[in-house]
């Protein structure tokens, strides 16, 4: 029995895409309209499950990722309308979305569904790196993409872009920023190539010429594009993200408490983790039994909770110290350790309210995320990949 909430996020998992781009880790198939209708019936059970055993809740986001969820635009109306009946949606609803499925209709419906914030992924805006990624649009496509967002009444667009691109120079970088700076985005999200697990990528034939990014490139790469960001009046908003003053921040991952729903979502609820089953045939049969999806679990101790806490306040380059403290006291050691060790390293800075990362502490923390944090996710995912109902993963 999942613990119950008063308050918390969706996360809303669409598998199907029609790029299927040889870089992208996420759990992903081809679309297949004959499975659209049975997945989104699963999701409206999984949706019924949760409301049965948690009642209704206040929901103060809901973020639809992917996959391209706007592959099935018409029926996300659907999904978001059952929610909204069985809860209070008080936030931003979040949807990821590329150039190719940006056109006007599909525009229009988002608006109609009340998808008030959305993610391009971009990835480029030279035709030479999109090609060689994988990509299947060019530059024009994301130009009239951007055209029709940009002037649609979002409350906040966001572009992705990757940079330390094979043979991408530090210029060539920044005017990739420039240019989606330029095409009127209230939001920048940038990554090195590979920040995502590396293995499923390496088997793919296209990219196996590909080596991880120097890290003294991505360094320097990361300086010029945090730099730039500032000087074009963009506000830092985590590791990654720059945006206009005024706007919401879109962010895929910061959020504490949520539900995920679909296949291989994960949820994080008070002491626990919880992730369904990845294969979509699984869940869509799990779910139409009236039965939960969920394939894993791991519980939270207090101590790894509040580090969880601390982490995402650190991926967002900001600590609120009443918070902290509030959480782990003054005399934890190795919180206050930690602190100590970064301060040495010239990490971070502090006011009276908060700590934040300097830009050498926030280039860090991302290169420290890559190295350690996702070698574990990528041992998870891989192993719930190829096993629909694992009995144990050990990381």
């Amino acid at each position: 029995m999942p613990p119950s909430i008063g308050e918390g996020s969706l996360y809303i998992h669409i598998p199907f895409c029609k790029s299927m781009c040889p870089y992208c880790p996420y759990n992903t198939i081809p679309y297949d309209k004959a499975l659209v209708g049975p997945y989104v019936e699963a999701l409206l059970a999984e949706i019924e499950f949760y409301y049965h055993r948690l009642g209704p809740i206040n929901i103060s986001s809901i973020y639809i990722g992917g996959g391209t969820p706007t592959n099935i635009v018409d029926e996300l109306g659907t999904i978001l309308q059952a929610i909204r009946d069985r809860h209070t949606v008080y936030g931003d609803v979040c949807v990821e979305t590329t150039p190719r499925d940006v056109d006007g209709e599909t525009v229009r419906k988002l608006i109609h569904h009340g998808i008030g914030l959305v993610s391009l992924g971009v990835q480029s805006f030279d035709d030479r790196f999109l090609e060689f990624i994988g990509r299947d649009y060019r530059t024009d496509a994301v130009h009239s993409a951007m055209g029709l967002l940009a002037s649609s009444g979002f409350k906040s667009v966001n572009i992705d872009l990757m940079f330390a691109l094979p043979g991408q120079s530090v210029e060539q970088a920044v005017g990739d920023v420039r240019a989606a700076i330029e095409s009127g985005a209230d939001q920048i999200t940038v990554y090195p190539l590979y920040t995502f697990p590396y293995t499923r990528a390496g088997r793919h034939m296209r990219l196996k010429r590909v080596k991880m990014p120097d890290i003294m490139k991505q360094r320097r790469m990361y300086k010029a594009i945090h730099q730039f960001c500032l000087d074009s009046g963009l506000e830092r908003v985590s590791v990654w993200a720059f945006k206009r003053g005024g706007v919401p921040r879109y962010s895929s991952v910061t959020r504490d408490i949520y539900i995920g729903l679909g296949a291989g979502a994960g949820s994080h609820l008070p002491g626990v983790f919880y992730f369904n089953t990845f294969s979509v045939p699984e869940y869509i049969k799990t779910c139409s039994e009236g039965r939960s999806p969920i394939a894993l679990k791991m519980d939270l101790a207090p101590e790894v909770s509040r580090y969880y806490w601390l982490y995402w306040r650190v991926y967002e380059t900001y600590v609120p110290k009443k918070q902290m403290l509030e959480l782990f006291g003054k005399t934890d050691r190795k919180l206050q350790g930690l602190l100590r060790l970064a301060r040495a390293l010239r990490l971070l800075q502090e006011t009276d309210e908060q700590i934040s990362l300097t830009e050498r502490g926030a280039f860090w923390v991302h290169l420290v995320q890559n190295y350690f944090v996702l070698p574990y996710i990528d041992k998870m995912w891989s192993i719930a990949m190829k096993e629909p109902w694992p009995s144990e993963v050990r990381l």
